[in-house]
């Protein structure tokens, strides 16, 4: 179930405290209209009935998708209770087949709901944007970008198209500018090729923080 609290939060314009809704718990098959909201970031956003101004509500949330079997946890502090950790993991373990992720930030968290809903694989995307990253770099990206593209997040955008045909759409920041990359098929299946001949490239049963850093870890 899903678990909504009220908590004061200041404005980050005015100063002034106000109630907001604090949702600790998302549960889609009971709040179905709350996935579109995590989706779009508009659950974590509130506007001031003083000023106006729209903030942002940093707290720590778990996100369920009993239909496609995952759970994220956002954790903003990027801290967790291990007892907390291990008594949802092993629940969890209990349901069968889940897929556990943690993750610090509201985009992080959106992306993880996309690639879910897409039905992909999110370390076999992380090796995607590597691989992509590494290519861009060798063909297209200036001598002057490479410092700004190379710590640049790639972040996973869109899937469209279906079987052989389906292409894959990378976002990404450079020079001010929100710029995208695509990528065919045949580079996700040659990924998912990559991590199953190297089977250390794997995350554990737990709530594990799949990203960038996670992958390049793996490959050091």
């Amino acid at each position: 179930m899903s678990i909504i609290n009220e908590a004061l939060a200041p404005c980050s314009k005015c100063g002034q405290q106000h109630k907001v809704t604090v949702y600790r718990s998302i549960n889609t098959a009971d709040n179905p209209e709350l996935k579109a909201k995590v989706k779009d970031g508009s659950l974590f956003l509130w506007e001031c009935p003083h000023c106006g101004q729209v903030n942002l509500a940093k707290y720590e949330t778990l996100y369920h998708d009993p239909a496609l079997k995952v759970m994220f946890w956002l954790i903003p502090a990027g801290e967790i209770s291990e007892t907390q950790m291990k008594a949802i993991t092993m629940h969890t373990k209990a349901m069968g087949g889940y897929t556990l992720r943690r993750v610090n930030d509201m985009g992080s968290l959106m992306e993880k709901v996309l690639i879910a809903e897409a039905g992909l694989d999110d370390v076999v995307l992380e090796m995607c944007k590597y691989v992509t990253k590494l290519e861009m770099l060798q063909k297209s990206v200036s001598a002057e970008q490479k410092e700004e593209f190379m710590a640049s997040v790639f972040h996973f955008y869109r899937s469209e198209g279906e079987g052989d045909a389906r292409i894959l759409t990378f976002m990404y920041g450079l020079d001010g500018q929100m710029l995208g990359v695509n990528i065919g098929w045949n580079v996700y299946q040659d990924c998912a090729g990559i991590l199953e001949r190297n089977p250390q490239i794997k995350p554990s049963d737990g709530f594990e923080k799949i990203d960038a850093d996670w992958l390049n870890s793996r490959l050091a």
